[in-house]
């Protein structure tokens, strides 16, 4: 790596000792942050960051080595969804001759502290984050890297100015609730993901949505949050499904269920589940293809959302109502 650059348009060389200089840090310390060192204090990161946004210095990389893979963060693996998604980014990144190597760090909302060490340690292309975001030191730390990110299926809100993929959340709640009204169903309950993310905030909204077509009031009686996951509170279908077995209660003669995603498993479910269709491989195959786009120049949109469809199996069936004796 050069310590020196110049500054687009101006015809001046900028080179590591005049940060410094500009600073009042040594010359070492503007050269830890610059190579992403864990060891400086995150005021004086900060204060250096910003001095380089200003003069126009990004970090040459000195090598391509890495400049075709793509790292890929898991809060963690122990569903089916995650690994749909795996599947679409590994196969878009094979298709352009691309490696993937995959993490599993920190929670929904952030990756773990040290993550971000170890991706400026192996500087890939981009990286693909499910869930999570990244504070602004992060994010300026990735960019004096060239290291591009995506968002996929973001559990907050992503700014206009970050890439993400995801789901129309809001539209799959809306069409799962009116498919269960249209079978003459008003008794909805609706067991939601974590209150704090996104995708789960727009599908209540969706199915409330569908209840106010109907004129049917809204009772938060009929409303559980979920975790993603089977065990967790008998959650989302197949924990449905248990529960329902549990409870001896047929579906769907007794109990209709809709799902959300429609991972390869539901088809083979007993019954066949009924499921919204987010499409998972394609999402993840996208947020890959930003990265590259970006990396080329191409022009491309920040965020990408994608249809959600009905799928109609045999988990779902008209209401029976019984003759007046």
């Amino acid at each position: 790596m050069s310590d020196s650059q110049t500054t687009p348009g101006s015809g001046h060389t900028v080179q590591l000792a005049d940060i410094a200089e500009r600073t009042g840090y040594s010359l070492a310390t503007v050269s830890k942050v610059l190579n992403g060192r864990s060891d400086v204090a995150a005021g004086t990161r900060q204060i250096i960051e910003e001095a380089l946004r200003d003069s126009g210095y990004t970090k040459r990389i000195s090598t391509t080595k890495n400049r075709k893979l793509i790292e890929a963060v898991f809060q963690n693996f122990d569903n089916i969804w995650s690994l749909e998604m795996l599947r679409g980014i590994v196969h878009e990144a094979s298709a352009h001759e691309m490696s993937v190597v995959t993490t599993e760090s920190g929670d929904r909302s952030h990756p773990d502290s040290r993550w971000v060490e170890g991706v400026l340690r192996r500087q890939p292309l981009g990286v693909v984050l499910v869930f999570s975001n990244l504070t602004e030191s992060e994010k300026s730390r990735l960019q004096a890297f060239n290291i591009d990110y995506v968002t996929l299926d973001p559990a907050g809100d992503p700014s206009p100015d970050n890439l993400s993929v995801q789901a129309d959340n809001w539209t799959g709640g809306l069409i799962a609730t009116r498919h269960l009204l249209s079978l003459g169903h008003t008794r909805i309950g609706i067991i939601t993901g974590p209150n704090s993310m996104l995708c789960s905030k727009a599908r209540l909204d969706g199915y409330k949505a569908a209840l106010d077509e109907h004129d049917i009031p809204f009772d938060p009686d009929l409303v559980r949050e979920g975790d993603f996951s089977t065990a967790g509170g008998y959650l989302q279908s197949m924990g449905v499904y248990e529960a329902a077995r549990t409870l001896d209660l047929k579906i769907p003669e007794q109990l209709s269920v809709i799902g959300f995603d429609d991972v390869q498993t539901a088809a083979y479910m007993g019954p066949a589940l009924t499921t919204v269709r987010q499409p998972l491989q394609d999402m993840a195959a996208a947020a890959v293809r930003m990265i590259i786009d970006k990396s080329h120049g191409r022009p491309l949109q920040n965020r990408s959302i994608y249809p959600t469809t009905l799928i109609v199996r045999d988990s779902t069936r008209p209401l029976e109502i019984s003759e007046p004796h």
